[in-house]
């Protein structure tokens, strides 16, 4: 019985795969590997969620994996119009963040109202300064992305007594369409990016987006970089056209030490960590091999994308 090759297309600490032991030939390879080792794949698993190499070599000669998985809830990092338009089956890490995720932007939330930062910054210099601090409940959240995280999200926020409305590709019950989202972020206290990032999506918090959002509003991304002009950011920041932000995710990562975006005012920086708690890599992992024996069993794959839209589709 031939076995099927799993190609791991890995990150230090590697998953832990112990349960595939003689049920599957697996290789190991890093960016500059793949090339030469997926025509051997069956599977591909893409373990480091930060690697562009499957865009880069996808289009190359040979066979390709019938099969691949990403461990992380974007798959911008993959698509390619050769492997969108393939019969590659992709698949993706949807439900592993959602409730990691929406709890550090509740985190952020309660920071920024209650002036945590500054607190913190006043307690190293030995000052006592009392300050008034906003209040949570009765404030207004605008969060774009409609998925498994902008859901957590909103729910996490309800429970703080703010009131969500949810930003979707298409308007459905519970869910506004992108026609109404300069409506909603005008009025929004906290504006949360949750989107996935795809061409529709590419930029699109910019100057107008800012401009329309309240003096005393706080943008948060935790959903891709590229969802954002974050020259346009910096420059709202820095005329106090909001009243602060939360970066999780940048364009360029890790975010270079000479990037301007450090000494924003009002702008808390963060290294792609909002859905990374711990334990996060072994569930990761055990997701996978769950995967793998649904494939290996001839059963129907679930956390399918779409490939043409960019994410997991029916919600």
């Amino acid at each position: 019985m031939t076995l099927p090759t799993l190609l791991v297309l890995g990150a230090d600490p590697p998953p832990r795969l112990g349960r595939l032991t003689g049920r599957a030939r697996v290789l190991h390879t890093d960016d500059e590997g793949l090339a030469a080792l997926l025509p051997e794949a069956d599977v591909l698993l893409v373990w480091d969620f930060r690697s562009r190499a499957v865009r880069d070599v996808w289009p190359g000669e040979g066979p390709r994996p019938a099969w691949v998985h990403t461990a992380s809830a974007g798959v911008d990092h993959l698509l390619c119009p050769e492997l969108a338009a393939c019969d590659t089956v992709v698949t993706n890490a949807r439900g592993i963040f959602d409730q990691p995720m929406a709890e550090y932007v509740a985190a952020l939330v309660l920071a920024a109202a209650k002036d945590l930062p500054r607190t913190l910054e006043l307690q190293r210099d030995r000052v006592w300064r009392h300050r008034e601090t906003r209040r949570v409940a009765g404030t207004r959240a605008c969060v774009v992305g409609s998925g498994p995280i902008g859901r957590a999200i909103a729910d996490t926020l309800k429970a703080l007594g703010v009131t969500p409305a949810l930003v979707g590709r298409v308007p459905r019950t519970g869910v506004h369409g992108p026609a109404d989202l300069d409506r909603l972020i005008a009025r929004a206290d906290w504006v949360i990016a949750a989107a996935p990032l795809t061409d529709r999506t590419r930029g699109m918090f910019d100057a107008h987006r800012f401009g329309v959002m309240q003096p005393s509003a706080v943008f948060v991304n935790v959903g891709r970089g590229e969802l954002v002009d974050e020259a346009a950011l910096a420059e709202a920041l820095r005329r106090r056209w909001i009243a602060g932000a939360a970066l999780d995710v940048f364009s360029t990562e890790p975010l270079p030490a000479d990037s301007p975006l450090w000494d924003l005012p009002g702008l808390l920086v963060s290294p792609h960590m909002s859905g990374d708690t711990v334990g996060w890599r072994d569930e990761l992992g055990a997701q996978f091999v769950d995967l793998f024996e649904r494939w290996a069993a001839g059963r129907a794959l679930v956390n399918v994308v779409d490939k043409k839209r960019g994410y997991v589709p029916g919600h």
